[in-house]
């Protein structure tokens, strides 16, 4: 999750990274289904994190366990991952995919990423990793001009600037393979997308609130797509390309 303009987030603005109504049941999840089965190194960069002033950017615990269980489901080998502050998420991805699977990730910001990359790298699998510093879309506008980079991505994941998504679906739409998936973070934008047009909301949400309806209207009716829309985090949106 990233903020747009300068306001900053709290833990209060998301609540608990999860729009379920109940804390408890929330925890539950947690203490019951997550926590004893996350990895140790995980667990470790979880906690890392939590030490960061932007710690409500990262993906949540449940939200880790489910990218990891949902690349081993579709044994995904080439992947790439567009926003990865201190790289919770990646290391999800990295400990699901295959030895010589390989992940480009891409971030403005190294130095959040060099916070979490001594786990990544105690974990065994920063040699599956390739970061690049900067903006996403002139790699991938590079990277099209390659014939053999299409459908060469068995899995996408997208948790950058919001502004940006239907820019980066433009592209990563030819990038993913038929029968691959791309999923976009942060569709339910801290459940303002349900909120009335005239409600008091939060600078940054406002901001990016619109970009991310558009977005969840153009994937609802983009015919080479399947999607599904998930209560996870912040809300998540696989699409399975059909062709």
């Amino acid at each position: 999750m990233e903020a747009n303009g300068g306001d900053k987030m709290s833990h209060q603005d998301f609540g608990h990274k999860s729009l379920l109504q109940s804390d408890d049941l929330y925890q539950y999840i947690l203490e019951t289904s997550v926590y004893p089965r996350e990895p140790e190194s995980m667990k470790e960069l979880r906690e890392v994190t939590a030490k960061h002033p932007w710690s409500v950017m990262a993906t949540s615990a449940d939200g880790g366990q489910f990218l990891n269980m949902l690349l081993k489901l579709i044994n995904a080998k080439n992947t790439m991952e567009i926003g990865v502050y201190t790289g919770y998420s990646l290391l999800a991805a990295a400990l699901a995919i295959p030895h010589d699977g390989k992940i480009l990730a891409m971030d403005i910001n190294r130095e959040d990423y060099e916070l979490g990359l001594p786990v990544i790298e105690k974990a065994g699998v920063a040699h599956k990793i390739e970061f690049k510093e900067g903006p996403a879309l002139p790699v991938l506008d590079e990277m099209l001009k390659d014939e053999k980079n299409y459908g060469s991505l068995d899995f996408i994941f997208v948790d950058a600037d919001k502004n940006n998504y239907i820019n980066y679906h433009k592209r990563l739409i030819d990038l993913v393979k038929i029968g691959g998936v791309i999923g976009y973070d942060n569709t339910l934008w801290g459940g303002s997308v349900a909120a009335p047009p005239d409600a008091p909301l939060k600078k940054y949400i406002m901001d990016s609130r619109d970009f991310v309806l558009e977005l969840n209207k153009a994937l609802a009716a983009d015919p080479r797509i399947e999607i599904c829309m998930l209560p996870i985090g912040d809300g998540v949106t696989l699409c399975r390309r059909i062709k």
